[in-house]
């Protein structure tokens, strides 16, 4: 069976979105001709197209980095779920004083859809939606697998997050970093996400973050139709 035709203009266009994503910093036209493989001429007109869509601003210094026509999409990415867990979010970042974020299925992936940070903390992780893993790596994907049915030959730590109701890992996706997540089930049955915070710190307990964030699974379930 013949393949559907392939658009090398948009795949380049897509590849400079994701390196501007991928980056804390903004880039050049240099930076990004480095990073996708592909001449700055090119580079430059595909620029400027995502500019004229607002997809990409250039900065006074002449760098360049996502517009604001990103987030008039990333709103409209399953907004009913955005829509019920944003509040609830807000309320466990500030209660445990930890960026909290809700993860989506994406096939054998998990990818973080919103993230909130805590307002009155000094020093707390950032987690940058977008952000994917495969779903068996990780407390967000593990949470996943455990709110839906036991299945033969599931891992241990599935098992274990099922019996509980929540998911812990530590430097499973990021090296140093911390987790503990909990399913999101509807009242059909089915797991649209997982709710998860972040953290470093050894001091801090999983066992006493994982009921609170099990609540703010339940909140946000509670407000799907």
């Amino acid at each position: 069976m013949a393949q559907a035709p392939y658009s090398q203009t948009l795949d380049r266009g897509l590849r400079v979105l994701e390196a501007l994503a991928a980056t804390e910093e903004p880039m050049s036209i240099a930076d990004l001709s480095r990073v996708i493989n592909v001449h700055r001429s090119i580079v430059y007109r595909m620029v400027r197209t995502l500019e004229d869509h607002r997809l990409v601003t250039r900065r006074p210094d002449g760098l360049y980095e996502l517009g604001l026509g990103i987030a008039a999409l990333a709103r409209s990415v399953r907004s009913v779920l955005q829509s019920a867990a944003l509040p609830e979010l807000s309320n466990l970042a500030d209660d445990v004083g930890l960026t909290a974020f809700l993860v989506v299925p994406d096939g054998d992936e998990a990818v973080t859809l919103v993230s909130v940070e805590p307002q009155r903390t000094h020093v707390h992780i950032a987690y940058k939606p977008g952000i994917r893993h495969p779903i068996n790596r990780g407390a967000p994907g593990i949470a996943l697998l455990a709110g839906r049915p036991p299945s033969p030959g599931e891992a241990e730590n599935v098992t274990t997050a099922r019996a509980r109701g929540w998911a812990y890992s530590q430097g499973e996706v990021i090296s140093g970093m911390r987790s503990v997540a909990a399913p999101v089930v509807d009242r059909r049955g089915n797991v649209p996400a997982s709710v998860a915070v972040i953290y470093v710190a050894e001091d801090v307990d999983p066992e006493k973050l994982g009921p609170r964030v099990i609540a703010a699974a339940r909140a946000i379930a509670a407000r799907l139709p």
